[in-house]
């Protein structure tokens, strides 16, 4: 049901009525998808086309309309301030290997920065003023303000920083995920994900 309805009007649903039924019909049909629109071509795909046909019996009460929905589709970028934009770039560059987005504003705002290419999202380094303390802030990236980064493997990235020199803790859990800060004591933290198969 989730695959059809928003996640918070597949739960009024679920609540609420006495019968439902709904069907996957696999249409067999690969079509091209490019989000070339929003992405400048750096991400192309396959799309799955799948029909749902679904019926519903019984009372639905329309909960869900007082609830705002005004179109979230994801996290843009996240923004990072930093003291020293060169400083930064060679830890977002040259050890997490993070690319710069050249399309992105560098020049048409009141002070230095850059964006980086994260997935198909952004960080956006500002070379500004840190209101926040550098010192007394968590050893664990985890328990301090932090940006999530999924990624495929931890080991690789451990490897990576150990060899750099650059300090981490694993996560308490004992989940695959690895904590880390940037020069400006930024807290970031990079989560193993399953990728699909292809």
């Amino acid at each position: 049901m989730a695959s059809l309805l928003s996640p918070s009007a597949a739960i009024v649903l679920q609540n609420k009525l006495s019968r439902t039924s709904f069907n996957a019909i696999p249409t067999n049909t690969i079509s091209k998808h490019s989000h070339s629109d929003f992405r400048n071509e750096r991400f192309k795909g396959l799309c799955f086309k799948t029909k749902a046909t679904g019926s519903v019996e019984g009372s639905v009460k329309k909960e869900s309309a007082d609830k705002l929905d005004y179109g979230v589709v994801g996290v843009h970028h996240v923004g990072i301030l930093c003291e020293n934009l060169e400083r930064s770039l060679e830890f977002y560059q040259n050890i997490l290997g993070l690319e710069i987005n050249e399309d992105r504003p560098h020049d048409k705002l009141p002070y230095r920065g850059a964006w980086l290419w994260v997935g198909a999202e952004m960080i956006h380094l500002m070379e500004l003023p840190n209101p926040d303390p550098l010192t007394g802030r968590p050893e664990h990236g985890g328990r301090d303000r932090h940006a999530c980064i999924s990624i495929r493997d931890v080991s690789k990235l451990q490897a990576i920083l150990d060899k750099a020199g650059i300090p981490y803790t694993l996560s308490k859990s004992g989940r695959p995920a690895i904590f880390t800060r940037d020069p400006d004591a930024n807290a970031l933290e990079f989560t193993q994900v399953l990728m699909p198969i292809a």
